[in-house]
C-alpha cells in the first residue's frame, strides 16, 4: 500500500522544462501613482510629511506655494477690469438663462419625462399620481418665485433710491453673477494663472514602444515576437523613483545598456519626453543585459535643483564628505577632496571651469587650507578667490608661466619636506603614514591641506621651456600628493595624452566627464574602458551643462548635475571664507601681497611702489610708476607697463582712478593713477595681519 501511494504521489509531480522561459511579469500597476502624487500602495505613508520635518523641503514648499500665490494675485489683479466688462456684456445672455431656468424650475418641466412615460404606458395610476405631485409643486415654487420677484423688485428700488453710494456694489455683483451665467462652458472668463503641464505616466506598453524607436533589430524582432522568447522582459513594476519612473528590464540576447545609451534621443522621441528626462544605464549588480531606464517628469536641468547648502554659511573639513550637486533624483551627491586628485574634463562652454571653481570654493571655506589657483585661459574665472589665494595666476603669457613654475618649486619642496615631517612623526600619532585631521590642525606641523586647481591645464603641459618641468613635479603631486595632504586638479577642455599626461590620468582617483565628442577623450576622463562600459559621456547634449559622470567617489561612476555657483555668489562665499580664514591665521602669499621668489614680480610690491613715491606727491600715474619701479629695481621690473603695476596692486584691493598731472610737455592731463594714501593703508593693513598670523 505504502509503495502504491508513493508511485501515485511521484506521477502527480508535474515535468519541469528548464528551458522554459519564465512565467511574464506584470508590470502596469493600476495604482501606480500619477507625476507627483507621492509613494506607491505598498509603502507606508509617513504621518507628517516628509517637507514639514526637513527645513530645507519646507522652506521650499512654502516659498513655491506663496510665489504662485503672489503671481496669481498679480496675474488676476491686472486683469480684473477686463473681467469685469466682459461679465457685464454677458450679463443680458446670463438673465435670459436665469428666467429660462426658473421657469422650467417653477412649471416642473426635470419630471415631464416621468409623465410622457406614464402617458406612453398608459399608467394611469402613475400618471395621477405624478400630476399631483406636479401640481403641489407648482403652487409652492410659483409662490416663492413671486414673493422673491416683489420683494426683489421692492429691495432693488430702495437700493437705488436711498441706500448710500457703497450699498451699490451688491447691484455690481449681481451684474457680475449674472455675467458668469451668461459664459460659454469652454472658455470661462477667469481661468488659471499657472498651467499645470500633464506628464504622462510610464507603463510598460510606452517602455516597450521608446525601445522599438531606437532602431535596434534584435529589440524590434523581440518586441514583434512577444519579447520573452528572446530575453526581453521586465524583472519588476515599474515605480515611483524620486521625481520620475524607474523600470529595471533584461534586454534581448546579445543586446547591452550602452547600445541603448547612446540613442537617447531617439529614445526619448519613443516615450514622448525631453531627452533630458531620459536616462538609461547599467545596473552593476546584474548581469551585462540588465538595463536601469529612468524616465524623470522633467529634464534633469530644468529641474529646480536645492540650494547648494554652504550657499550662505558654514565651513568645510576636506577630510569628510562635501555635497556639491544633485543625481537625477535631485538627492545631494558629496565629493571627498582629500586623499585624490581631481581631472575634469569637457568641451569648452559645458560648465568645466565652473566646476573647477566649485571645488576650490569647497577648499576655500575649510580655513586651514591653502588655496593655489592658476587660471590659464587668462579670463580671471578664479578672479573671485584672490583674496585666499596662497598662490594666484591668470593668464598664459611667459611671465605667468615663469610664476607657476617657481610656485610648483615651492610645492615640490614642501612635498619632500612633509615626507620627512611625517617619517620623524612616532606611530602613535602618524599610524598610517599620511595627514589626517589632527595632524592637519597642528600649526607647528605645516601639514595642513594644499589645494591646487590647473583649469585649462594642457597650457603649461605644452609650454615649450618649461612643459616637461611642470609635468615632472604635477606627475609627482599626483602620484604622492594625497598621502602627504595636497590634492592636485586638472581641468581641461582638450583631453588627450599631451594635454593630460598619462601619468595625471592615471593615477587621478577623482574624475568628472562633461559632454566630450568621443571615445578616447571619454577614457582619457573617466579611465580605459569606461566607454565601452556604458558610462559614456558623450550622450550628452549641448543643453545638459553642469552635468557629468562621476567616477571615484564610490563603487560606480554615476551622473551628477553640479550646483551652480555664479561670480557673484563666489564673492560671498570668499568674502565668509577670508573671516574665517582671518580668525583661524590662515591669510598668506597672495592674499597678502606675497609672491614666489625669483619670480621677477618683486618681494614686496607695495614697499616699492612706496619708495618711489615722493612724501609731498599725493597720486601718481600708473605709467610713471612702471618707469620709476624699471628704473630703481631693474632686475625685478624692467618691461613694465602702467597695466602691470594695476594688477600687481589689485590683490590688496588698490584701485587705480583718475590723477591730475603734468605732461612732458608741461600740459596738463586726467590719467589713471594710485594714491601714495591707499600704498600706505595697504601696508598697515598686511602688517596687522602678520601680527595676527
Amino acid at each position: 500500500m505504502t509503495e502504491v501511494v508513493g508511485v501515485a504521489h511521484l506521477r502527480s509531480v508535474p515535468e519541469v522544462d528548464e528551458d522554459a522561459p519564465p512565467a511574464p511579469v506584470a508590470v502596469d500597476n493600476p495604482a501606480l501613482p500619477d507625476p507627483g502624487t507621492g509613494a506607491g500602495t505598498e509603502k507606508r505613508r509617513p504621518v507628517v510629511v516628509p517637507w514639514l520635518t526637513n527645513r530645507r523641503d519646507f522652506t521650499a514648499t512654502a516659498r513655491h506655494a506663496a510665489g504662485n500665490l503672489g503671481y496669481t494675485a498679480l496675474f488676476h489683479g491686472v486683469r480684473m477690469p477686463v473681467y469685469a466688462a466682459r461679465l457685464a456684456w454677458m450679463a443680458p445672455r446670463g438673465t435670459c438663462r436665469f428666467i429660462a431656468s426658473t421657469n422650467r424650475w417653477v412649471w416642473d418641466r426635470e419630471a415631464a419625462p416621468l409623465r410622457d412615460f406614464a402617458v406612453r404606458t398608459e399608467d394611469v395610476e402613475e400618471y395621477m399620481r405624478l400630476a399631483r405631485l406636479r401640481a403641489g409643486r407648482i403652487r409652492l415654487r410659483g409662490l416663492v418665485t413671486l414673493v422673491a420677484a416683489v420683494f426683489g423688485v421692492g429691495f432693488a428700488l430702495w437700493l437705488y433710491v436711498l441706500a448710500p453710494v457703497y450699498l451699490y456694489a451688491f447691484a455690481a455683483g449681481g451684474v457680475l453673477l449674472l455675467g458668469r451665467a451668461g459664459q460659454q462652458p469652454d472658455a470661462p472668463v477667469v481661468g488659471p494663472a499657472v498651467l499645470k503641464t500633464e506628464v504622462q505616466k510610464l507603463t510598460g506598453s510606452i517602455v516597450l514602444r521608446g525601445l522599438d524607436s531606437i532602431g535596434n533589430a534584435k529589440i524590434s524582432a523581440a518586441i514583434k515576437k512577444g519579447g520573452d522568447m528572446n530575453g526581453l522582459r521586465f524583472v519588476s513594476e515599474i515605480v515611483r523613483d524620486g521625481p520620475g519612473y524607474r523600470a529595471d528590464l533584461d534586454l534581448p540576447y546579445g543586446v547591452t545598456p550602452e547600445d541603448i545609451m547612446e540613442a537617447r534621443k531617439p529614445l526619448a522621441s519613443g516615450l514622448r519626453r525631453k531627452t533630458g528626462c531620459v536616462w538609461p544605464s547599467p545596473d552593476p549588480e546584474q548581469h551585462e543585459g540588465r538595463l536601469v531606464l529612468w524616465v524623470g517628469d522633467r529634464p534633469m536641468n530644468e529641474t529646480t535643483k536645492p540650494e547648494w547648502p554652504l550657499a550662505k554659511t558654514g565651513t568645510v573639513d576636506l577630510f569628510r564628505p562635501v555635497v556639491f550637486g544633485n543625481d537625477q533624483r535631485m538627492r545631494d551627491v558629496a565629493v571627498t577632496l582629500m586623499f585624490a586628485s581631481v581631472v575634469v574634463g569637457s568641451i569648452p562652454r559645458m560648465g568645466k571651469t565652473f566646476l573647477m571653481r566649485l571645488f576650490l570654493l569647497i577648499a576655500a571655506l575649510d580655513p586651514r587650507a591653502e588655496i593655489h589657483a592658476f587660471d590659464f585661459k587668462g579670463t580671471g574665472d578664479f578672479g573671485a578667490l584672490e583674496t585666499v589665494c596662497h598662490r594666484y595666476r591668470a593668464g598664459e603669457e611667459d611671465e605667468d608661466i615663469g610664476y607657476v613654475v617657481e610656485s610648483l618649486r615651492e610645492l615640490k619642496d614642501e612635498l619632500r619636506r612633509r615626507a620627512k615631517v611625517i617619517k620623524a612623526l612616532p606611530r602613535t600619532r602618524c599610524p598610517e603614514s599620511k595627514v589626517t585631521p589632527e595632524l592637519a590642525g597642528d600649526k607647528s606641523l605645516g601639514l595642513h591641506p594644499i589645494v591646487v586647481g590647473f583649469d585649462e591645464c594642457q597650457v603649461p603641459f605644452e609650454h615649450p621651456e618649461h612643459g616637461a618641468e611642470i609635468e615632472a613635479i604635477c606627475t609627482d603631486l599626483v602620484k604622492r600628493g594625497p598621502a602627504l595632504g595636497m590634492v592636485a586638479m586638472f581641468g581641461t577642455q582638450r583631453p588627450d595624452a599631451k594635454s593630460l599626461p598619462t601619468g595625471i590620468s592615471a593615477n587621478a582617483v577623482l574624475r568628472f566627464c562633461l559632454k566630450v565628442m568621443g571615445q578616447p577623450a571619454n577614457d582619457m576622463v573617466l579611465g580605459t574602458s569606461m566607454y565601452k562600459s556604458g558610462y559614456r559621456a558623450t550622450m550628452f547634449s549641448r543643453s545638459d551643462r553642469g552635468i557629468c559622470w562621476m567616477a571615484g567617489e564610490g563603487d560606480d561612476p554615476r551622473i551628477v548635475a553640479s550646483a551652480f555657483v555664479d561670480a557673484v555668489a563666489a564673492e560671498r562665499i570668499v568674502a565668509r571664507a577670508r573671516t574665517a580664514r582671518e580668525a583661524y591665521g590662515n591669510i598668506t602669499g597672495h592674499a597678502i601681497g606675497h609672491g614666489p621668489e625669483n619670480t621677477g614680480t618683486g618681494s614686496d610690491i607695495l614697499a616699492d611702489v612706496l619708495a618711489v613715491m615722493a612724501e609731498d606727491e599725493k597720486a601718481v600715474w600708473c605709467e610713471r610708476i612702471a618707469q620709476r619701479l624699471a628704473d630703481h629695481y631693474p632686475d625685478t621690473y624692467t618691461g613694465w607697463q602702467g597695466e602691470n603695476v594695476t594688477a600687481a596692486l589689485k590683490p590688496w584691493g588698490i584701485k587705480p582712478g583718475q590723477v591730475w598731472g603734468q605732461t612732458d610737455d608741461g600740459e596738463g592731463a586726467n590719467r589713471r593713477g594710485i594714491k601714495r594714501a591707499d600704498i600706505t593703508a595697504a601696508i598697515t593693513r598686511r602688517n596687522a595681519d602678520r601680527v595676527a598670523a
